[in-house]
């Protein structure tokens, strides 16, 4: 029995087994190639994606757990306005090299943003503190999502 959700606020449903984690599904299934396999053991962050609004991580979560929920990936951010001011804020503070892990960064701050829209320093590092730079642009990503938040409160 296919599982049925909401993907990036259309109605969506994958016929896989339960267990199939919600990165494969993404990916393998429904074509959504955005999110970003890593290290499959929810440690680097990169295949971020929200669940009802939370940053999840996908390569460990089962699409069973998004029966009826709602899934937002990367694709989806440019047409929400938390989203848009946190990718607009990587460009203009050239947060991306390499950018494998980007989807996932921008997911996070995203998650962080809608829920905190006035973080610390502190509140930044632990709501990031899962996702892992291998280029080591940290302390432009924070910067990107102050530049983000004052934007957002502008």
């Amino acid at each position: 029995m296919p599982v049925q959700f909401t993907l990036n606020g259309k109605p969506a449903s994958a016929d896989v087994d339960p267990s199939t984690p919600i990165l494969w599904t993404l990916r393998d299934t429904l074509g959504m190639t955005g999110t970003k396999f890593g290290c499959g053991m929810a440690m680097c962050g990169a295949c971020t994606v929200h669940l009802n609004g939370q940053a999840i991580r996908s390569c460990i979560t089962p699409i069973s757990a998004a029966q009826g929920q709602k899934i937002d990936t990367i694709e989806a951010q440019a047409a929400d306005k938390v989203g848009k001011a946190v990718e607009d804020a990587w460009v203009r503070n050239d947060v991306a090299q390499c950018g494998y892990c980007q989807s996932g960064q921008i997911m996070s701050a995203t998650a962080l943003l809608k829920s905190n829209r006035r973080p610390s320093d502190a509140d930044i590092d632990a709501a990031m503190a899962g996702n892992i730079c291998r280029c080591g642009t940290y302390a432009r990503i924070r910067a990107a999502i102050h530049d983000a938040a004052k934007n957002l409160s502008a």
